[in-house]
């Protein structure tokens, strides 16, 4: 971890070169269809923060702030991922404290996200991460 630089993906092609990563935890995505997905995210208040050492994304994170009644304001974490190879090796920890700093920043009062009920390697690392599960998300498809 020699030359790690953490930022907001705003132009086309840092959307672009973020794509193999997301596509690790998002494998329903087709490349045609994930930049203009993205931006029109990005125009209802979606952004994309990404981790890059030596010039490779190793980790990424998409989220929103948002705003409750139940919870103030927060930041919403849609999708976090460190591409495969990258693992265990402290990317994820460095981006998800970047995430924490940014809310902070914002004037967030809590960082949430939802984590499917299989990914349990994920919600070691949440835990590790100091969160605690503090809601049921329930779902109904239409």
């Amino acid at each position: 971890m020699t030359n790690i630089d953490i930022r907001l993906a705003e132009t086309d092609e840092d959307i672009r070169r973020c794509f193999p990563v997301m596509l690790q935890l998002r494998t329903h995505l087709k490349p045609d269809d994930f930049l203009p997905r993205v931006k029109r995210m990005q125009s209802a208040g979606y952004q994309l923060a990404f981790l890059e050492d030596q010039g490779e994304v190793k980790a990424l994170a998409g989220f929103r702030i948002g705003e409750m009644l139940a919870r103030g304001k927060f930041v919403y974490v849609d999708d976090l991922v460190t591409g495969e190879k990258s693992r265990s090796t402290g990317y994820g920890a460095r981006l998800f404290d970047w995430l924490a700093a940014y809310a902070k920043e914002q004037g967030c009062e809590q960082l949430d996200l939802d984590s499917g009920v299989q990914r349990f390697d994920a919600h070691r690392f949440y835990f590790k991460m100091r969160m605690h599960i503090s809601t049921y998300h329930f779902s109904l498809k239409l």
